[in-house]
């Protein structure tokens, strides 16, 4: 019988479309990632897929048409891990696809991704299971975020007391105490904010290494106030996206400043607010950790990561590396196993994360 899962996983932050070969050991709770690839996303379907996160017309076609080719670029992706790895599709149990986001309601009931799994399915000859939001959602959960079930499955400690974040687009915290069920909730903007500001001014993707934010000041009056948003003293669960944290909501606090803002200083303002929000949400949900581990984009972000540990002097600030775990591949792995979890039929979301008024199997199955 097969063993091998392939997790695809293309972020809010837009950086690439993720693509993890890995094995998994129940018995051990151990995770093998045995290789993986990042596909870059063609520009123009990165600005398409950018524009479905706010209402505009013919919607239904553009997100269609966006969904295709994404599901084509990705099932590439996936020959391209065959045949290096010199497997053929019947060597893999299936794969599990997130997709791509472009809508995230859950007090409306609903999140919305797309990626065409009967195309990847058609495609890669693999069975794809994807959707896997919805059925937490339906029992009365946020839909996310859905990694901290894997990180708790995978890398919680029965001495410590460990937080995990992930700093994609957005950044989210798992905290794993030993014999508690595990906490898990959205601190707020991650990269995302930062990418687009960037991209505003300097023509580029993200600011490699924080590099550009070194050099700017941060303005008090613009933190402050981002800071005074009331998502960020809202408790878990909850969950958000680019629906709120978006070029429109930082152009609102920076209107205030009469456009005298310097452009470097304001990113350098998006990234302390991303620290400081995420450290915030750490000292106040999880004040006993004794250990931070960073993965996702935001791990490449050395002054992210030098504000964060200024912030949690208490605590060690590392990514996952320390722990084996490439914090580049870490959800793309975990949307493999969220394929492994779907296929013996065991719950993957935590309630106690999402809101849901209990476990459930995720996911929906496209067969070959």
């Amino acid at each position: 019988m097969c063993a091998l899962y392939i997790g695809i996983m293309s972020g809010t932050s837009l950086d690439g479309i993720d693509i993890a070969l890995s094995r998994f050991n129940p018995e051990l709770q151990h995770a093998d990632c045995l290789d993986a690839l990042c596909l870059s996303i063609p520009d123009d379907l990165k600005e398409q897929l950018l524009s479905l996160c706010t209402p505009a017309g013919n919607e239904l076609v553009r997100a269609g048409q966006a969904g295709n080719r994404w599901a084509s670029i990705a099932a590439d992706g996936v020959q391209q891990l065959l045949q290096r790895n010199r497997l053929t599709p019947s060597d893999i149990c299936a794969i599990g696809s997130h997709g791509q986001t472009i809508r995230h309601h859950p007090e409306l009931g609903f999140s919305t991704q797309i990626g065409a799994p009967a195309l990847l399915a058609e495609r890669s000859g693999i069975n794809v299971i994807s959707d896997f939001r919805s059925r937490d959602l339906a029992a009365g959960g946020e839909g996310a975020p859905l990694v901290p079930a894997f990180h708790n499955w995978l890398l919680s400690d029965p001495k410590q007391t460990r937080t995990l974040i992930n700093i994609g687009g957005f950044a989210n915290l798992t905290i794993m105490r030993p014999n508690q069920p595990p906490e898990g909730f959205d601190s707020g903007p991650g990269n995302a904010l930062m990418d687009s500001w960037i991209k505003q001014h300097k023509g580029v993707e993200f600011d490699q290494s924080g590099d550009w934010a070194r050099q700017g000041q941060v303005i008090p009056e613009l933190l402050q106030a981002a800071l005074s948003d009331p998502y960020f003293s809202r408790m878990g669960p909850k969950s958000t996206g680019r629906e709120h944290f978006n070029p429109i909501w930082l152009n609102g606090y920076l209107n205030r400043l009469q456009n005298t803002a310097l452009a470097v200083d304001v990113q350098a303002t998006l990234l302390t607010l991303t620290a400081q929000s995420i450290a915030d949400s750490v000292k106040r949900a999880a004040s006993d950790s004794t250990a931070v581990y960073i993965c996702g984009g935001g791990a490449r972000n050395t002054l992210l990561l030098e504000q964060l540990q200024s912030l949690l002097a208490q605590q060690k600030v590392e990514t996952t590396q320390v722990l084996g775990v490439d914090p580049d591949w870490m959800e793309a792995i975990a949307f493999a196993w969220l394929a492994w979890r779907f296929e013996e039929r065991l719950a993957s979301n935590l309630p106690s994360v999402t809101g849901a008024k209990g476990e459930r199997v995720l996911g929906a199955l496209y067969p070959a």
